[in-house]
């Protein structure tokens, strides 16, 4: 009796996994290469606390992207490292860059909110294209792949993915990151937009203050590219970029403890979900959960 109960769970489950393959997943499959026919000028927003030795490798592929017209807006956000000689170094070769200092007497909230808001205030252009300063670009087309979007609509989502390197820790984190991918991936195309990362993520100025930016939620750490998506987000308005070229690739964070910390921070914004979110969310983890252990 226990055998054909847990067998009928076991079956259930595998139809449910079916079911999200087909009816979300697979749309990635047949997902159509965008045509690289925008070049209204962009914004690209960096946001920086201690990122010296990121920017160093960041910002010279970050300019060497191949669109006709862009500024790359810095975020130096109470920078303790040489985050600010660096800038200004930078400064004297790249005269697109833009550098926004926040001074250490200045209090905000915690996390990347204030300083991402100060960087889109500052932007001068009406597209925005957003990543982080451990960010690398996969190619010199990045930013003119992720803008072609553009051309219909307000919001693009594309993927951020880790350096391949040895040990566990790094093959959990590159799995796990192509999961949640595939998910909000996939969803998006299915018109159940509910984020995107900010490692490699685009949307218009004008949308982000007709939304009052993160205003409902500024007290919150995380939240920037999760539930401010949800608010700005409908079935008409997203695209997703998934073309390896358009990818950005950052290093992995190398302690299981920094690990855990920065995915219960992620957590965080959970429980402020949409409700069918959560169950579309909660349903296949339940189920990938059960079918494995079954």
């Amino acid at each position: 009796m226990l055998i054909n109960l847990l067998l009928v769970i076991a079956v259930v489950s595998l139809n449910v996994l079916l079911f999200y393959y087909l009816f979300f997943f697979l749309k990635l499959n047949k997902k159509s290469i965008s045509k690289l026919d925008f070049y209204k000028p962009i914004s690209i927003i960096i946001c920086a606390k201690n990122e010296a030795d990121n920017l160093k490798k960041c910002l010279p592929k970050i300019f060497k992207q191949d669109y006709p017209e862009f500024e790359v807006v810095v975020v130096n956000d109470q920078s303790s490292d040489a985050t600010e000689s660096i800038l200004k170094k930078f400064k004297k070769f790249y005269p697109k860059l833009v550098i926004v200092t926040i001074d250490e007497h200045i209090k905000h909230w915690p996390g990347k909110k204030f300083a991402l808001t100060l960087g889109i205030k500052t932007a001068k252009h009406e597209y925005l294209l957003l990543t982080d300063a451990d960010c690398l670009p996969n190619s010199s087309n990045w930013a003119k792949q992720m803008s072609s979007n553009f051309n219909n609509s307000e919001i693009v989502l594309g993927f951020g993915g880790y350096k391949k390197r040895k040990g566990l820790l790094n093959k959990i984190i590159r799995f796990d990151t192509f999961n949640v991918a595939k998910q909000y991936l996939s969803y998006a195309l299915a018109g159940f937009t509910y984020m995107g990362v900010g490692r490699n993520m685009a949307y218009k100025k004008s949308l982000f203050f007709e939304n009052k930016g993160f205003a409902k939620h500024l007290h919150i750490i995380s939240g920037d590219d999760d539930l401010f998506i949800q608010e700005v987000s409908n079935n008409d308005n997203v695209s997703v970029e998934i073309v390896t070229n358009a990818h950005t690739t950052s290093t992995a964070i190398e302690s299981w403890k920094d690990w855990i910390y920065q995915k219960r921070r992620h957590f965080t914004t959970a429980p402020l979900y949409k409700a069918k979110f959560k169950i579309l969310l909660a349903v296949i983890l339940m189920h990938n959960f059960s079918f494995g252990l079954l």
